[in-house]
């Protein structure tokens, strides 16, 4: 085994690594930078700004449950390696298409990049975790999976606070640019060609068909089905979060664009904490022993937040910058709610990914997370509908986190289940 911290050195992780959270770093660029001109320049009404966000969410998640299928069975049929490349170069034209919308302030441009974004992720998702199996000893793909977490996340917040505060001049050359970067870093990734039971897959390109039958085969396993359940209503909670931040900054507490990137960043920094966290008191054993505890607590953050929230002092006037806000105290229990919130977050989902790529053959491996990831797909999309729709009838903002805290419960039920299971 090679400690966790050596493998970021190892040729076989670094330039998977380096990819994968470039890919993570645009995405979050071009949609921070998508959303906050759209939320603070384009759109003035409040109901249409969290309508747009929700929409966004909804779009750039519809790929994953429509495609994922497909992914999955290229991935373990083809070189994993050739695919990321494949993918990496349509993300440099997928980027010219959302500076182009950005530079015009084009909504229809820039959600068409968006969902070409979401595309692109989808046959990059089950390549990422798959590849780990194949590249990493059995011990060592809990420390890769949860530096490949923790990257991501990182990324997150690095291109949260770039997005958030580049202006579009700055942004439109950006974008492309990290595209341009994250297409060299992938042709250092190692091959990785298709175990010798793939080989030969015959691929179905029907995606309805071929969702059906993956996701069929894959859930019937009850540890599958409860690992895969527990990380859908996890993501579903993000999906929700996520589409709230910018006008939950701006329509319940008052705050400007800087305060919307301090959230999304101070919960991009918890999961990753998160991620190293439960790495660590695991000791490389892939294992949902703290899985049920960790999003309980979630919830409980969850709640403390919704209480803060609601309690906020009406103000009128200009928006508060984050200066301001973090000169409050009620600023400062908040964002310790985040925080608390994330490192949980972070803590409850690692193990669950590292499970769903070791209990399965190497061969189906990226079959099985795109199983995951149809039914992530399903409960997020349903997610930011059902958001959507308590909006239009008149739910307020901090209300929607009530919802979310009864989820973690659910979640918490689950991931014990699977825990009693399988440990």
């Amino acid at each position: 085994m090679t400690g966790s911290l050596a493998l970021m050195k190892q040729r076989r992780f670094l330039p998977l690594f380096a990819t994968q959270f470039l890919n993570a770093f645009n995405d979050n660029f071009y949609k921070m930078a998508m959303v906050i001109l759209v939320t603070f320049t384009i759109y003035k009404d409040p109901e249409t700004e969290a309508w747009f966000n929700a929409l966004a969410g909804g779009l750039f998640i519809l790929p994953f449950f429509l495609f994922s299928a497909l992914a999955g069975q290229l991935a373990d049929s083809t070189d994993k390696t050739r695919m990321i490349r494949i993918i990496k170069s349509a993300e440099i034209l997928i980027m010219v298409i959302g500076a182009c919308g950005i530079w015009l302030h084009n909504v229809p441009l820039m959600l068409l990049a968006l969902f070409s974004m979401g595309m692109h992720s989808t046959f990059f998702g089950p390549i990422k975790y798959a590849i780990l199996p194949q590249h990493l000893e059995a011990d060592e793909v809990l420390a890769g999976t949860g530096w490949v977490e923790a990257g991501t996340y990182i990324a997150i917040l690095g291109g949260t606070i770039v997005g958030g505060l580049t202006p579009p001049h700055i942004a439109i050359p950006g974008i492309v640019a990290v595209a341009l970067i994250g297409r060299i870093t992938a042709s250092f990734v190692p091959s990785a060609p298709p175990e010798a039971e793939a080989r030969g897959l015959i691929i179905d390109h029907n995606v309805l068909r071929s969702s059906w039958q993956i996701v069929s085969s894959t859930m019937h396993i009850p540890r599958l089905f409860l690992a895969i359940v527990s990380i859908s209503f996890f993501w579903a909670i993000g999906a929700i979060l996520a589409a709230q931040f910018p006008p939950l900054v701006k329509n319940a507490l008052a705050a400007d664009k800087t305060v919307a990137t301090m959230f999304t960043a101070i919960f991009s920094v918890g999961v990753a904490t998160g991620s190293i966290v439960v790495n660590r008191l695991l000791k490389g054993r892939v294992s949902a022993r703290y899985s049920p505890g960790s999003v309980i607590v979630m919830g409980l953050f969850v709640l403390d937040l919704w209480w803060s929230v609601k309690g906020w002092p009406h103000r009128d006037g200009s928006l508060m910058d984050w200066r301001e806000f973090l000169s409050l105290s009620a600023g400062d229990r908040i964002i310790f709610d985040l925080l608390g919130i994330a490192i949980a977050g972070g803590m409850f989902v690692v193990p669950l990914y590292a499970f769903l790529t070791t209990t399965v053959a190497k061969s189906q491996t990226a079959r099985t997370i795109a199983a995951n990831n149809i039914v992530n797909s399903g409960f997020m999309v349903a997610a930011t509908l059902l958001l959507s729709v308590l909006i239009g009838i008149g739910l307020t903002i901090d209300d929607t986190l009530l919802m979310v805290a009864a989820m973690c419960l659910v979640s918490a039920f689950l991931a014990w289940r699977l825990h009693k299971a399988c440990d």
